[in-house]
């Protein structure tokens, strides 16, 4: 059986994540980098309650065959553009380094879709820096995943997410062909999208909502 390393399992989607894996047969061991514990007592679970912003100094702690990376923040929870940089940019690229020191060859990061290192957007720059930074560390089999909005209950209030949520729920149904990428995604679809490239041969390194959508499908 296989051993995962999740960062972000407190989140969203990193906490879906974790319970699809407790209930996988294909892993036996998962490994919880992050600053609080997520309350959660089984076998298979083992913790390391960690400054996510020192992730180098886990190295002897950071052994696995694949590593998920669900870690992200916003401008509205973290408005320093600095301490916002440390975390989406800098725990993603973090890890992928010390996946390549320790010779893990499976890394799945959640990016944004609109993520561009050319953008004059911060979010989209930061996030598009990022990819290029983790790719070029050449995991052999790395995939990002650009997610449109996420839909979902959030323990944290985002009053500006939720209006868009609102909206998204109107406009959906209207976002047809290339732009069926932008329409609202569930959390648990992102997930299973994840799973099934961490078990499968799947060429691509970037993949963007619509095809994480096909993608999720083969999973079920």
């Amino acid at each position: 059986m296989k051993t995962a390393i999740i960062l972000g399992a407190t989140g969203l989607t990193g906490g879906i994540l974790l319970e699809q894996l407790m209930h996988d047969d294909r892993y036996g061991n998962i490994k919880l980098f992050s600053r609080k514990s997520v309350g959660i007592s089984h076998p298979k679970i083992e913790e390391y309650l960690v400054d996510m912003l020192q992730l180098e100094e886990t190295t002897q702690d950071f052994t696995a065959d694949e590593v998920f990376c669900c870690i992200g923040t916003t401008n509205a929870k973290t408005p320093d553009k600095d301490l916002y940089r440390k975390i989406d940019y800098g725990i993603p690229v973090n890890a992928a380094k010390l996946c390549k020191k320790n010779n893990i060859k499976t890394l799945l990061v959640i990016s944004a879709l609109g993520a561009d290192a050319k953008s004059k957007v911060f979010y989209n720059r930061t996030k598009g820096e990022m990819e290029k930074a983790v790719l070029e560390f050449d995991i052999p089999k790395t995939h990002i995943l650009q997610p449109s909005l996420i839909g979902g209950k959030r323990d944290e209030k985002r009053p500006g997410e939720y209006f868009f949520k609102v909206v998204m729920k109107i406009f959906n149904p209207l976002l047809m062909g290339s732009l069926k990428k932008y329409r609202t995604i569930h959390p648990e679809t992102i997930v299973l999208s994840m799973i099934w490239l961490a078990n499968h041969e799947f060429d691509q390194k970037r993949i963007v909502s619509d095809e994480i959508n096909t993608i999720a499908k083969k999973a079920k």
